[in-house]
């Protein structure tokens, strides 16, 4: 009876106890044994692809040694991963790139979490509370149906076979080639070799690639104005394109009869041109005496003897002889006793002519228009005639 009373008495109290907190499962009470935490343990996140298994309240070790255990299993917030959480003894000390991978005790022991250091060389920093570690630092071992598996695969020719038929077809394929396949291999050998050699100026290349891109990219609104004006042109050519084959047909008449010209007269040219052949001759043997004799011309009848006969500074005279008619008649036009008054009838030069109203035209100095008398010769005679010295 006593039993009873006490047995109903823990019952009692572990509902209640129950009752009070939120109970997630039986992975949420105590187990016996496992490893010590200490009076302040640290919480680990470790991300793993594949965690088989390997269930809460599982061991975590460092050296074979349990150092603490799984608190939970869930998923990362991608979804696509495993997110384990661990308890680890506060006296344990990890780096902070600690590494973690999923372990088996025995053949067919339970998982557990082994916690190691990537090497004493590569160690850095401390593993703090709450830290996380990635997919990069954790890994997981070979299950024993996974080895079976490959090994059953292997023992059952599966494998074996297939290499066995793959060896055999490559020495149907390879067999009385020996020659070409050496040959391929060198010139592969010699491609890799010049495009290792090539490699700065193949990287130029594409640089300059993609400069040129980036260039077109910019004037990427302008390519499209001038594709698009290209239609309008195009039309243009479409409508004139018979005219166009006109000409060049035309053309290909015209270098036809040009041709058939050339080919007539080439016998004509071609005695043309050894007849100029003396002349050019005597040319370029008389190439320095030329300029002397042109010299000579201007001189003429006056020797180069003639310069001793005559004294003072003005024998070799140079002289710049303006021919141009409005400046010589603006010239005698501006003089204080005017040559020109009354000699040319236009109004524009002499500043009109004497009996003629300001608003009528003066006569165009045209034989046979006007009564003119034949002494006074008027227009440009009387100015040739006065430029001469001689009287009208």
């Amino acid at each position: 009876m006593k039993k009873l009373l006490t047995v109903g008495v823990l019952a009692t109290a572990s509902a209640l106890t129950l009752s009070g907190c939120a109970f997630k499962g039986i992975y949420d009470l105590p187990l016996p044994g496992g490893a010590d935490l200490g009076d302040h343990p640290y919480t680990v996140n470790v991300e793993f692809r594949d965690v088989l298994d390997l269930t809460p309240q599982a061991g975590v070790k460092v050296d074979e040694v349990p150092v603490g255990r799984v608190e939970n299993v869930g998923l990362t917030k991608d979804g696509w991963h495993a997110l384990v959480t661990l308890k680890v003894n506060g006296g344990i000390k990890l780096p902070a790139n600690a590494i973690a991978n999923v372990k088996q005790s025995s053949l067919l022991g339970e998982k557990y979490v082994e916690l190691a250091s990537p090497g004493d060389d590569q160690a850095r920093g401390k593993l703090a509370d709450n830290a996380t570690i990635p997919l990069a630092r954790t890994n997981r071992s070979v299950e024993v149906e996974e080895l079976l598996g490959a090994l059953s695969l292997l023992l059952n020719g599966g494998g074996v076979d297939q290499l066995n038929t793959i060896t055999k077809e490559l020495n149907n394929a390879t067999s009385g080639r020996e020659p070409d396949i050496k040959a391929l291999l060198d010139n592969a050998n010699q491609l890799v070799t010049n495009l290792d050699r090539q490699s700065q100026n193949i990287t130029r290349a594409i640089d300059g690639l993609n400069r040129l891109s980036s260039t077109l990219n910019g004037q990427k609104d302008k390519l499209v104005g001038a594709v698009d004006n290209l239609g309008p042109g195009l039309g243009v050519l479409e409508q004139q394109r018979g005219q166009l084959v006109t000409m060049l047909q035309a053309l290909d008449n015209l270098s036809g009869v040009a041709t058939d010209t050339v080919n007539k007269s080439q016998k004509d040219l071609v005695a043309d041109l050894k007849a100029l052949t003396p002349t050019l001759q005597k040319l370029g043997e008389a190439g320095n005496d030329l300029p002397k004799a042109l010299q000579l011309l201007l001189t003429f009848p006056f020797s180069d003897q003639a310069i001793n006969g005559v004294k003072g500074d003005y024998f070799n005279l140079y002289a710049k002889v303006d021919l141009n008619l409005k400046t010589i008649v603006d010239n005698l036009g501006n003089s204080r006793q005017n040559a020109l008054a009354g000699q040319l009838p236009l109004a524009g030069l002499t500043g009109g002519v004497q009996g003629t109203p300001a608003n009528q035209p003066p006569p165009l100095p045209i034989p046979g228009a006007g009564q003119q008398s034949s002494q006074s010769k008027p227009g440009l005679g009387n100015l040739f005639g006065l430029l001469s010295g001689g009287a009208g």
